[in-house]
């Protein structure tokens, strides 16, 4: 079954989960794993594209559009397939995609804005209701 994780940070600073994202994604990708990162549309996921490509000068993480050929490490979707991805989805729109259920593990990021805080207690409710082991990371110490 699906592991379901929610990073909770502190503050509501514009740009605070997309930054957190990127450092989850450079974590989960040296640890060896596939990343879908899906967004609310195509003009999101080329605005993250760039934040991945500025996240550190000193490092790369191998990113690419869902549907690019070679497929990358690190992909960016918005479509209702994820492609041949299963290993880990890290859903940055603020629903919940339909095919969350096909990966491994789930991350959702919240912070303490309320636009982003009500859609993702709703989307914990949905996880926690159909039965979905759930861990909260608190990143607010």
């Amino acid at each position: 079954m699906t592991q379901i994780d929610f990073y909770l940070l502190p503050g509501d600073t514009p740009g605070s989960r997309q930054h957190f994202a990127c450092r989850l994604i450079e974590t989960i990708w040296k640890k060896g794993h596939r990343v879908y990162v899906h967004l609310a549309d195509q003009p999101s996921a080329e605005a993250f594209s760039d934040i991945l490509w500025q996240f550190k000068p000193e490092a790369f993480i191998p990113h690419g559009l869902l549907g690019q050929h070679p497929p990358s490490p690190v992909e960016l979707g918005w479509q209702a397939e994820p492609g041949d991805h299963h290993d880990v989805l890290l859903n940055l729109d603020l629903k919940t995609p339909t095919h969350f259920s096909r990966f491994e593990r789930v991350a959702e990021i919240i912070d303490q804005d309320e636009q982003i805080m009500q859609p993702k207690r709703a989307a914990w409710r949905f996880y926690k209701e159909r039965g979905y082991l759930i861990r909260s990371h608190d990143m607010r110490h």
